[in-house]
């Protein structure tokens, strides 16, 4: 709205000049230097004194009648626009009230906006050089009118405002001048059209008089007449720039202020995702989509490629305001894609697709945060002996004015792989940058170096295969001032952004300057030195470089109108594509799994977590019975090995019942501060993982679903694995088993007939695996022999004679200890070598701890027997009696001990290591939950990878249709 009114000041200033009256009928000679002259300087609020001198009188008729023809219009003219002064002084005054001014920009025609385009002033004053035109005041009441009209349209509070709007919006302005309303806008309409109907009679009455005074005037060459225009040009466009920036500069603190506000709620408006926003995120979703029908992803984005330190981050960084990036000095900092999504927002911040956390980019400090986030985000995502990644990091990046659009800054192309780099790093280079240019649709924008020889650049031969007729490639030659100083020949720059020195072809090409190479250096201070080299470059003066065609605004501006230009003409095709891969992986669906819902992983991972849970919560339902049976069961089989060879049977040689019980208290008491304890724990910890087990293991029938064991499986393993028993429950567990095991009170025949029956199994059980041991070492019987074809191995006939030599030695004397003297060792040896069959000690020795043992066993079962009417004399202490029956003392001691230790573990598993356990499951299930490689690796076939295809396809479709209609609606 300044600029426009500061236009109208412009325009009525050289209305004023041009309609003076003349004072004389002799022609006029302006002798003062001119001075040049621009749109965009403000005229003098008077005309400064000149120096008339007279020439013979000569008369121009067609001058006069076309004096006598502009002059009504320009009092028309001057009439409406006379009052910018007057707005110029009110223009603070209702600039606070006017939250966003771009939203009423359709109220001024566009004609208004682009008056030094429509306007040739310097023109007016070359063709009435010399003329003297009388002043006119403009009509004071007419101006106040016209503006309180203006003002009634502009001021937000007014109620009439919105009509006036809408009275406006649907005016038609009619080009050709027929009808117009009679206002202000209408007036200007005419005005402007008059004034181009009578351009060409005043360029006829201009060379007139140029034809009459180019005697009198010096001539001057071509060369200057051009190098004067294109100073001039330049200081225009510079101007112009400067007066763009600064308006942009106050619309962006306006639109700051007013989406504060609306933060704060002033207007409780809901504020909506951003075009470019809905975007970013259908190209994340299709970042991470992998289908087996190979649905390529040919949605544009922009794709930063370039040599390594040629500026393309830099670059991109400009684009973006900010210096967001980690830099470093000459070494590779890019390590992976960095996609950037850019938008507008009240605020300059940046955050991570991941994270909520914002980086306000206005800070030093949220700056370094933020690139070193970005550097350890890079480092992470590089594998064990690697250099680059192809795993992208996501970014978006807000802020006042920035251009909407999505660019991916690749990792520089190297030509030559440097110590400290992986083998592969040049290759994987190329491969990640061709992947994201084979994308048809990507733009390329191409990043060189202007301070080196072009021919050194490999980025430029790359991009030609990809993209040979340059329909998607825009050209960035960066470092221009250290180009222009150090080169020789700067036509060769030229021939650069011409697209003359090599063959690679581009939509447009662009010079940037990024900076002094200070890495401290901000963006404002960047910005200015880039404006100031550009300004006094030779490279603008000498036309070798265009004005469209330098600073980084200029570039992106460019890329964002391509940008969006290749959205626009490939998104709907990239939706139909989606649609039919949807199509056809529905139709999958039904023909495979028509019973079963569609559920992707993460929806099967919560599916198989309830169920885990619940089996754990079974595990508090087990009856304590049940609980003690195993646990009595197990430790048992743990321990009676070491109760019936290391305390039973030794004791079991004494000669009397005190040494019996003598041996038996000593080697429990060992035991049981020893490994009783720890034992009876790890029975307990194998039996808790037993039933763990069963439960996750057992068949639900019907509703069994086997696509869910192996991660129940794997949450077994780990819960398992990072539960820990209770360090306290051996010490207390120690005491109990002592005081169990000291205790020889057997109360009522019913439990000495329970020890007589554990004593009866325990050697009925070790008989059968000591018979089961001297068939091994004896081989078939002759009923085996017989009936089965079997026959002995020499060994085995060795042992058997061996065995039978034995067992007369037994025979002969019953209560023969458990070891044999070596007098009677060498009996049976040579005995057995009597029979040819020779022998070593070891082997008769080995044969005999089995003979021995079978007779011990079957001396004892039928010791038991004779104890089952031994409690009557066990209430007498065996008084009066031959009977000793300390073994089925000790067996009912043992028994004992079994059923207190179980009874013990049982309370310590139901009332603290369930719990543990669920808690430990709990932790594995949450755990689990948070790493999708894991979920990836334990739900697995193709019913689940077709669900998570057709779930990522719905989203994709889906997300592409709304941004569609949001497309379509902002068109």
């Amino acid at each position: 709205m300044k600029f426009a009114v500061r236009k109208l000041c412009l325009l009525n200033r050289a209305v004023r000049r041009l309609t003076a009256p003349r004072a004389h009928l002799r022609r006029l000679h302006w002798t003062s230097k001119p001075q040049p002259y621009s749109t965009f300087n403000r005229l003098p609020a008077r005309p400064s004194p000149l120096q008339i001198a007279n020439y013979p009188h000569r008369t121009f008729i067609l001058a006069r009648l076309a004096t006598r023809l502009l002059k009504i219009r320009y009092l028309v003219l001057g009439s409406a626009v006379g009052g910018g002064y007057t707005a110029k002084k009110t223009y603070d005054e209702w600039k606070e009230m006017l939250p966003d001014l771009t939203a009423y920009k359709w109220i001024i025609p566009d004609f208004v906006w682009k008056l030094d385009e429509n306007i040739d002033f310097e023109k007016f004053r070359k063709i009435f050089h010399g003329v003297e035109f009388a002043k006119l005041l403009p009509d004071f009441d007419k101006v106040g009118e016209s503006l309180d009209h203006l003002k009634s349209l502009l001021t937000p509070d007014s109620t009439e405002s919105s009509a006036a709007m809408k009275a406006s919006d649907t005016q038609a302005f009619d080009i050709n001048g027929k009808q117009h309303k009679k206002s202000v806008l209408g007036e200007l309409v005419l005005i402007q059209q008059q004034i181009q109907e009578h351009e060409e009679t005043a360029r006829r009455v201009a060379d007139q008089l140029n034809s009459g005074s180019s005697q009198h005037k010096p001539k001057v060459s071509d060369k200057d007449k051009a190098e004067h225009l294109q100073e001039e040009l330049l200081r225009t466009q510079l101007k112009y720039q400067r007066i763009l920036e600064r308006l942009e500069k106050e619309n962006k603190e306006l639109r700051k202020q007013v989406l504060q506000r609306d933060d704060k709620g002033i207007h409780q408006r809901k504020m909506k995702k951003s075009l470019i926003d809905l975007y970013s995120e259908v190209l994340d979703i299709l970042s991470d989509f992998d289908s087996n029908y190979n649905t390529q992803d040919h949605l544009p984005r922009v794709v930063v490629v370039g040599d390594q330190s040629a500026g393309k981050t830099s670059v991109l960084e400009m684009i973006a305001q900010a210096r967001i990036f980690p830099r470093g000095s000459g070494e590779m900092m890019t390590r992976t894609p960095v996609k950037v999504t850019l938008s507008e927002g009240p605020h300059h911040v940046a955050m991570f697709k991941d994270s909520s956390r914002e980086f306000d980019l206005t800070k030093e400090d949220d700056l370094a945060a933020l690139r070193n986030e970005i550097e350890i985000r890079m480092r992470s995502s590089v594998k064990e002996g690697q250099t680059v990644s192809p795993e992208t990091i996501s970014l978006s990046v807000k802020g006042p004015g920035l251009q909407r659009m999505v660019l991916v800054d690749l990792p520089g192309v190297i030509s030559t792989v440097t110590s400290g780099m992986a083998p592969g790093t040049k290759d994987i280079i190329f491969s990640i940058s061709k992947a994201y240019m084979q994308n048809p649709n990507a733009i390329i924008l191409c990043i060189q170096d202007g301070s080196v020889d072009a021919e050194r650049s490999i980025v430029t031969d790359l991009v030609s295969q990809m993209d040979p007729q340059g329909r998607r490639t825009i050209f960035v030659l960066t470092k221009v001032d250290l180009a222009e100083k150090n080169l020789a020949s700067p036509s060769r720059i030229q021939q650069i952004v011409e697209g003359k020195l090599f063959p690679m072809k581009a939509l447009g090409y662009f010079a940037v300057v990024t900076g002094r190479g200070n890495t401290n250096e901000g963006i404002d201070a960047i910005k200015d030195y880039e404006g100031e080299f550009f300004q006094n470059s030779k490279l603008l003066k000498t036309g070798m470089l265009k004005a469209h065609q330098v600073t980084t605004k200029n570039l992106s501006l460019a890329v964002s109108d391509c940008f969006w230009k290749m959205v626009r003409e490939s998104v709907e095709q990239q939706a139909d594509a989606f649609k039919a891969t949807r199509f056809n992986l529905e139709t999958e669906w039904k023909n495979n799994y028509p019973q079963l819902r569609e559920l992707d992983r993460n929806e099967l991972y919560e599916k198989a977590k309830n169920e885990i849970l619940d089996e754990v919560i079974s595990l508090s339902q087990v009856t304590p019975k049940h609980w003690e049976e195993i646990l009595k069961r197990k430790l048992w089989e743990r321990v009676s090995t070491h109760v019936m060879e290391n305390i039973y049977l030794p004791a079991a040689q004494s000669v009397n019942s005190g040494t019996f019980n003598t041996t038996v208290d000593i080697k429990l008491k060992q035991w049981t501060d020893k490994q009783l304890p720890h034992k009876a724990v790890e029975v307990a910890w194998e039996t808790l993982e037993d039933e763990f087990a069963r439960f996750m293991s057992e068949p639900k029938g019907k509703d069994h679903d086997n696509i869910f064991d192996k991660l129940k499986q794997a949450v077994k393993d780990e819960s398992i694995k990072r539960h820990k028993w209770n360090e306290q429950a051996e010490d207390s567990l120690r005491v109990i088993q002592h005081n169990a095991l000291e205790d020889r009170s057997i109360s009522d025949k019913q439990q000495w007939d329970a020890a007589i029956n554990f004593l009866e199994e325990t050697l009925q059980s070790r008989l059968r695996d000591t018979d089961s041991a001297i068939h091994d070492m004896v081989g078939p019987d002759w009923q085996e022999r017989w009936f089965y074809w079997k026959s002995r191995s020499p060994e085995q006939h060795v042992h058997n004679e061996t065995k039978a030599e034995l067992e007369r030695l037994i025979k002969i004397n019953e209560e023969h200890t458990a070891y044999l003297a070596n007098d009677e060792v060498t009996t049976v040896r040579k005995n057995l070598e009597a029979k040819s069959v020779t022998v070593d000690t070891i082997l008769i020795k080995d044969t005999w701890h089995q003979i021995y043992r079978k007779h011990f066993l079957k001396k004892s079962l039928n010791h038991c027997n004779l104890c089952r009417r031994g409690f009557h004399y066990y209430q007498r202490h065996f008084i009066d009696s031959e009977l000793d029956c300390n073994n089925v003392i000790l067996f009912w001691r043992i028994q004992r001990m079994l059923m207190i230790t179980a009874n013990t573990l049982r309370q310590q598993l139901t009332n603290t290591e369930v719990r543990r356990l669920e808690k430990n499951v709990k932790e594995v299930l949450e755990d689990f939950a948070e790493d999708s490689g894991k979920k990836a690796q334990l739900l697995t076939g193709r019913r689940v990878q077709l669900a998570e295809d057709l779930k990522r396809v719905r989203e994709i479709q889906e997300k592409l249709e709304v941004f569609i209609e949001a497309l379509l609606k902002e068109k």
